[in-house]
């Protein structure tokens, strides 16, 4: 028994160790910050791309997992880094406080999503789409409120509230949002300002909820993770990809 322990610890080990050689760290800059992406081994060549919006904690196991998965389905997949060199939060305080800096600073979570789509460009990337986690979710959606050049935008769990007085603008890409039904995070008026602001801005949009999911259903590593919600909303996102970018 214990040698079979060991086998499969070395198995996971190496394993790991694979998976850090598939993604390569990209430098690049917005204005005088440094930043540090990842981008898929298939940068380089004239394919769709998917630009990711990592969580509040900075670049994480789910975000490089989601970019593994999407180099295999085609996609060239870039992760931003939105915070910076230096700046990457160690706890959940400080995740909390440096995201809500630029969920309150829209415009500078704006230039910074801005600032990975052009590097993103500079990797080969053709039709480009975003999708985001938690705090990247909420990303997603202000990629799509800036009218950004992007085919469409995903917002997995992500915060929908916009401050109020932010008027309703029209949104020119498709956005798809899948929402977990028992997110503590987001208030009923939230969710129907959300709606209220796509009908608005004539948006083509879709909301689809998972039910007996919480918050970070979509995280294997989170005490919310529910693998068959979560194998669905996957399953949303590429056919949705695919709708857009192929």
């Amino acid at each position: 028994m214990k040698t079979q322990t060991i086998v499969v610890l070395m198995s996971i080990l190496l394993g790991n160790m694979a998976f850090a050689q598939e993604l390569k760290e990209v430098d690049y800059k917005d204005g005088n910050q440094a930043l540090k992406g990842m981008v898929t081994n298939n940068a380089g060549k004239d394919l769709p791309a998917v630009l990711i919006l990592p969580a509040w904690k900075g670049i994480d196991q789910e975000a490089k997992d989601a970019a593994i998965a999407l180099e295999k389905e085609g996609y060239i997949a870039f992760i931003a880094d939105i915070y910076g060199v230096g700046n990457n939060p160690t706890d959940n305080s400080a995740s909390a406080k440096l995201s809500s800096q630029y969920k309150n600073d829209f415009k500078s979570y704006q230039q910074r999503i801005q600032v990975a789509l052009e590097e993103l460009k500079k990797l080969g990337a053709t039709k480009v789409a975003v999708i985001g986690y938690c705090f990247g979710g909420t990303g997603a959606l202000e990629t799509a409120r800036a009218g950004l050049a992007v085919e469409g935008v995903v917002c997995i769990h992500g915060g929908l509230a916009k401050a109020p007085e932010r008027p309703n603008t029209e949104i020119k890409t498709k956005v798809l949002v899948e929402h977990p039904a028992d997110d503590a995070g987001v208030k009923p008026e939230d969710y129907n300002n959300l709606i209220k602001e796509f009908n608005e801005g004539k948006a083509d949009w879709q909301i689809i909820t998972y039910a007996n999911s919480k918050h970070t259903f979509t995280n294997p590593e989170s005490a919310d993770y529910n693998p068959i919600m979560a194998k669905r909303a996957w399953n949303h996102t590429l056919l949705f990809l695919n709708e857009i970018l192929k």
